[in-house]
């Protein structure tokens, strides 16, 4: 196969309060993708890929520099947990024990809560075609019971991008493990994604509660806006729908080989991004809270549908939903899903 170049650099500094240490940035290039990561939350900081011109655009959202990362944004490009997506009220009982983690997403919890995967610095291991990062999650971080062991590996080979994610705990402990990168495949900073074909495979969704919580139901996409099989222009279809914005976990095909999932499409430049996975669900989410208060790299700011993102997952509040896919990892069990990216002309 075709050589993937791998090359280290320093990114910058933690605020000293932080302690100080360096984020280091990773930089995997192929022939038509080349994507840079950060020590940092396993942060995908840019992802450019060709378009039918030949020309390479950057397609995910994020900050120039360190100090965009280290203040409040929406998790962009980052590798959430210990939990990602939502746990109800933060609460959950696992083996007689009640357990509650710090609310900040209304009642509920949200990405591994206040100091999640995201903002913390994980060991980096260059590999010849790649990046494994490395971090131990003591018991008790975040509210979480267990030391766990976590490893993300992101390689690269030609326009297919894959993400590893491994873990191994000493106590019982939930686990849901994703990368949070918000796409527009006609380049970060373009107004909206309403130009883009997305097809989702998926026959059931879940409907959620008014603070975004899984009602427990089990939905069939058919005959609702939520069926996505075939492509869909995504503005034309919020039109015809009124729909404000995606923001659901999408059922997929109970299997634990990769499979296709998702296909965005944009048809302007004729850039395609397959996602294909291991995992249960998909959160699909079309960027409704982005508000243009941030400004993101080029100075450009990003409005609200300036981006999607397609979250492979376990479904959200698993923990506290007995007939949804089991999120617990136990003592001499290896937690490890993988998601591949593809990208094309």
């Amino acid at each position: 196969g075709e050589m993937t170049e791998v090359k280290r650099e320093v990114f910058g500094r933690m605020p000293q309060e932080e302690g100080g240490e360096v984020v280091e940035k990773f930089v995997l290039k192929s022939d038509s993708v080349k994507v840079e990561i950060l020590s940092l939350g396993c942060i995908i900081a840019a992802l450019e890929t060709k378009g039918r011109d030949g020309e390479f655009s950057d397609v995910v959202l994020g900050f120039d520099s360190l100090e965009g990362y280290t203040k409040k944004h929406p998790f962009f490009g980052a590798v959430v947990g210990r939990v990602a997506n939502r746990i109800g009220k933060g609460r959950f009982s696992l083996d007689g024990k009640e357990y509650q983690l710090f609310l900040n997403n209304g009642p509920n919890s949200l990405h591994g809560g206040a100091k999640g995967f995201d903002k913390v610095l994980w060991s980096p291991e260059v590999l010849p075609n790649g990046v494994c990062f490395f971090r131990l999650s003591p018991d008790g971080e975040e509210g979480y019971p267990g030391d766990l062991k976590v490893w993300v590996t992101y390689t690269l080979s030609g326009g297919e991008l894959a993400i590893n994610y491994r873990a191994q705990t000493n106590k019982t402990t939930p686990i849901n493990l994703t990368n949070h990168a918000y796409f527009n495949l006609a380049g970060q900073g373009s107004r909206d994604i309403y130009d883009h074909e997305i097809s989702i495979e998926a026959d059931s969704y879940l409907p959620v509660d008014d603070t975004q919580i899984p009602t427990g139901e089990v939905a069939a996409v058919q005959g609702t806006s939520f069926d996505l099989r075939q492509p869909v222009e995504l503005g034309k279809h919020l039109k015809k729908f009124c729909l404000g914005g995606f923001d659901h976990n999408f059922c997929l095909h109970q299997t634990r080989v990769r499979r296709l999932v998702a296909r965005a499409r944009h048809p302007p430049t004729g850039r395609t991004m397959e996602v294909h996975t291991t995992q249960p669900g998909m959160q699909f989410y079309t960027g409704n809270n982005l508000d243009g208060s941030l400004k993101g790299k080029g100075a450009v700011v990003y409005p609200k549908h300036s981006a999607f993102c397609l979250e492979t997952q376990n479904w959200p509040d698993a923990i506290n939903k007995p007939h949804f896919p089991d999120s617990l990892l136990r003592p001499g069990e290896e937690y490890n899903h993988t998601t591949w990216l593809v990208f094309s002309t």
